[in-house]
């Protein structure tokens, strides 16, 4: 393991450096792509752009305050670890089973968004599948790179990542060119926005939820703060920006009342990409975009499954031979994907219940493990999250508000579009 860390401290700073961001930009984007189009066509683009801002915010401080606490214990320990330590056992189940929740049920919407995608991609080719077996082809190739190690995590997906950019900008590119502002700032349809942001904001929160990476992180730099630090807010940024274009070019092409149609299909990624495709006029294009939607659902499902790997590895103390990663896979990757044959259509449900489980373990717990480890360590020298304790209040509300909004959505009693 020792060797491990140095050879990423002795590889050029700057590649090691890009392929921590990487791994955080790649986990964060996919939940976010397909989901917010949908989930912010009620409030729209102008209201889209400040949620997205106030959520990137807290979510990065979240991951900081993730990492102050990490930092206090050796390179390997995850969420188990640190909870039970910091917090004690009752803490450290509620922390364990939501992050299980969350992490599962993200795998599973990644299968199912997969697998959407997969079709669409080969009916285009005049292939027809069920959705389901698509689904199992999509995980089972993807299981073996994680089953692999977490450096081919990095290759992999900082690859997918590369193509994922160049194909986004040569698709995204034509349609932020053909935008009309008009669609962007006075759409159609009723005249009401700003309480749809509360329905909204559960996703918003997953659109940046890479917290499951920062203990890989630490385990794969050591204790390197400055560069965990720059590879978590290089990371942020980079999703930050591909959603902020990704809003501006499907809102800016696909008028408000055409969503009311999208979401009535359920709203999975490949009907929000066979409605771009409505929009742009040429094949290319749109085999761009279909490409670009397969990279990013593959990379978002390496970076989910990999925290997931991690994590179960901690708590069940598998270690890292050839037999202890296998019944890691095992455990990692046999329940999402019996749950996406079963289930094929269900990413945005799968995606809002991952929200109300991952305010706790992206955002509370963190606050209150660095609020803990503040007190057991006082005279601790080494990186702390600016702000006090105000910091960790905001951030623990955040996660509150945010999940209180998505049991009010659930229960009926948010106004939701569509």
């Amino acid at each position: 393991m020792a060797n491990h860390m140095n050879a990423a401290k002795s590889g050029t700073e700057r590649r090691s450096l890009l392929g921590g961001a990487m791994i955080i930009a790649g986990t964060a984007v996919g939940a976010g792509m397909f989901s917010l189009p949908v989930v912010g066509a009620g409030m729209w683009f102008s209201y889209s752009i400040a949620m997205l801002i106030g959520v990137w915010l807290c979510m990065l401080v979240s991951g900081l305050l993730l990492l102050e606490t990490n930092l206090h214990f050796e390179p390997g320990a995850s969420f188990d670890t640190l909870t039970r330590e910091t917090l004690g056992n009752f803490w450290r189940i509620v922390n364990g089973l939501s992050i299980a929740f969350v992490l599962y049920i993200l795998a599973y919407a990644y299968i199912s968004g997969g697998g959407s995608i997969v079709n669409h991609s080969l009916e285009a080719a005049g292939i027809e599948l069920p959705q389901s077996v698509a689904g199992l082809v999509f995980a089972l190739g993807l299981a073996f790179v994680v089953f692999i190690s977490t450096k081919a995590v990095d290759r992999i997906t900082t690859i997918m990542l590369g193509g994922m950019i160049i194909t986004f900008f040569l698709a995204v590119g034509n349609l932020l060119i053909d935008i009309d502002t008009v669609k962007l700032f006075k759409p159609d349809g009723e005249e009401t926005y700003l309480p749809y942001l509360l329905a909204a904001l559960p996703f918003g929160l997953v659109s940046f939820g890479y917290h499951g990476n920062v203990p890989s992180l630490v385990k794969y730099y050591g204790k390197d703060p400055a560069t965990i630090i720059k590879a978590i807010v290089l990371g942020t940024l980079i999703a930050f920006v591909i959603y902020v274009c990704w809003l501006v070019a499907t809102m800016g092409n696909i008028p408000r009342s055409d969503f009311v149609d999208i979401i009535a299909q359920g709203g999975n990624m490949g009907v929000l990409v066979g409605a771009l495709s409505g929009v742009i006029a040429s094949d290319w294009l749109t085999s761009m975009l279909t490409l670009f939607a397969n990279l990013a659902v593959a990379s978002s499902f390496l970076g989910v499954t990999l925290g997931l790997f991690d994590y179960l590895a901690d708590l069940f103390g598998f270690d890292e031979s050839r037999s202890g990663r296998l019944k890691t896979a095992t455990v990692t990757f046999i329940p999402p994907t019996v749950l996406g044959l079963l289930f094929p259509d269900g990413f945005l449900v799968a995606i809002g219940f991952a929200a109300l489980a991952a305010t706790i373990w992206a955002a509370i717990v963190p606050a209150m493990m660095a609020h803990r480890v503040r007190k057991m360590y006082p005279q601790y020298e080494g990186f702390r999250v600016p702000g006090g304790t105000p910091v960790v209040v905001i951030v623990i509300l955040f996660g509150i508000i945010t999940g209180t909004c998505h049991l009010l959505a659930m229960a009926e009693l948010l106004p939701v579009f569509g």
